[in-house]
């Protein structure tokens, strides 16, 4: 009785045993079945001595189901497994491997993490998407030409609570030029971060934002002035732009400026990590330990730039002058100016002149500071008030005391809590003026001479006494 046996090849091995076969045969040579393997003619030699001593299963890869020589050792596949599902359960694979490797010291790959994680059966950090097809824009060739701005809204302390952080990433080398924590995204976040943007590498030629209405104005009004200059005036963070020579791009999209959107997923997928892996659960902690993560990113992921000369600008010495919000006031017959509930008083000007009625030029700086300047001199400095001081521009400057202000018991408002506290105050204060008119109100009277006659009629006879 005839007996079958099983041999397992590859789709490389299947052609062996026919062109071994038929050089045995005489029907060719051993240089064309050498040619039709691609192999040397030493080999096929070696496979057909092979061949006459064990058959088929002798044309197969000699270490088919041996271990490999290169395997992981089982004490360290051990020690990454307890380290994967406890200390590093948080991070992605490439993360993870990194880390294992400087901080451990355990030479293992990307592949081997990946193996074990799918081996143990925990899920990958992040769903892999098929990628999408888009226009790639090219980055700018200078470093500093162009510096993306944005926020992301993310629980990165791990506590539950959703907290602002705001970078800003250089579009020639994707180099983060600045990170800073906020409770909300607003006006005093971004001038902070351009703060920060110039101390650290200088002032760029054009900032990227997106279309934010700290940036941009969103508002269909336009007054007679901006009619006849065919432009709506800018917003406050706009004039500081403005005034400090950068230019400003507004994006459409998200995709527009999404190398600074990428970067908010590194940081969602490592620094959140990292926070959780020192401990750090406040925003003051995770405020210092920023320019560690950022360095450390930044000697991960930065690239070259294609020009080496940068083309950053120098910022002015009075930069923490021009960080603030600009307005217009005339001066009272006091010599005063006011902003909400602030009050400035301007001394005597030369040979005691007077400076009531003229219109002055108040800014309210980012750290508090009033200041007002009359054609190009500086008349007199508010120092800062007392408390904690968030810059609000606009209309929200009559509810600056309310949002300062501290509760019944002593303990002071969380931020969060006063600008919902302000909200509250402004729809207040709106009803108040909202109510309807009564029915005697000359608004409520028609034009119409016939119609106002009939009502007459209608409430006459409520009017006579009985």
């Amino acid at each position: 009785m005839e007996t079958w046996e099983t041999v397992t090849m590859s789709r490389k091995e299947a052609r062996r045993p026919g062109l071994i076969q038929a050089a045995l045969a005489g029907k060719i040579t051993t240089a064309e079945g050498a040619h039709a393997l691609e192999m040397s003619l030493r080999q096929f030699r070696r496979l057909k001595a092979r061949y006459r001593a064990e058959g088929v299963r002798g044309l197969g890869h000699r270490r088919r189901g041996q271990p490999s020589p290169r395997r992981l050792a089982g004490e360290i596949r051990d020690r990454v497994a307890k380290l994967v599902q406890t200390t590093y359960r948080d991070f992605n694979d490439c993360h993870c491997t990194e880390t294992l490797r400087e901080v451990d010291g355990l030479p293992v790959s990307r592949s081997t993490v990946r193996r074990l994680r799918r081996a143990l059966g925990l899920p990958p950090k992040r769903r892999r998407r098929p990628p999408q097809h888009r226009a790639r824009r090219p980055r700018r060739a200078r470093v500093g030409a162009l510096v993306l701005v944005d926020g992301s809204a993310f629980d990165w302390l791990g506590t539950g609570t959703r907290v602002l952080l705001l970078g800003a990433i250089d579009d020639a080398t994707s180099t983060v030029v600045a990170l800073h924590f906020r409770p909300a995204e607003d006006l005093h976040g971004y001038l902070t971060l351009l703060g920060r943007l110039a101390a650290r590498a200088g002032l760029p030629v054009t900032l990227y934002g997106d279309r934010l209405g700290v940036f941009v104005r969103n508002d269909p009004h336009w007054s007679l002035e901006e009619e006849l200059q065919g432009a709506q005036h800018p917003t406050h963070f706009g004039q500081v732009l403005r005034e400090l020579g950068i230019g400003d791009l507004a994006a459409h999209s998200p995709q527009a400026k999404g190398r600074i959107e990428r970067l908010w997923q590194t940081l969602q997928d490592r620094l959140v990590a990292e926070l959780r892996l020192r401990g750090i659960h406040t925003m003051a902690a995770a405020e210092a330990f920023l320019p560690t993560s950022l360095a450390a990113h930044n000697r991960r992921f930065a690239r070259p730039p294609a020009e080496t000369t940068p083309v950053w600008q120098r910022p002015p010495r009075d930069l923490a002058d021009r960080l603030s919000c600009h307005y217009t006031r005339r001066v009272a017959r006091d010599n005063t100016v006011r902003l909400g509930p602030r009050l400035v008083q301007i001394p005597r000007g030369p040979q005691g002149r007077s400076y009531a009625g003229c219109r002055v030029e108040l800014r309210e700086c980012l750290d508090g500071r009033l200041l007002v300047d009359y054609q190009r001199t500086r008349l007199a400095t508010a120092p800062a008030p007392a408390g904690q001081f968030t810059l609000i521009p606009g209309r929200a400057q009559r509810l600056r005391a309310s949002r300062r202000s501290s509760d019944e018991d002593g303990r002071s408002v969380p931020l969060g809590q006063h600008h919902a506290a302000s909200a509250r105050a402004a729809l207040a204060a709106l009803a108040g003026h909202l109510r309807h008119p009564a029915r005697s109100h000359p608004w409520r009277q028609t034009f119409s001479r016939r119609q106002r006659e009939r009502q007459q009629r209608e409430r006459r006879p409520e009017s006579l006494t009985p």
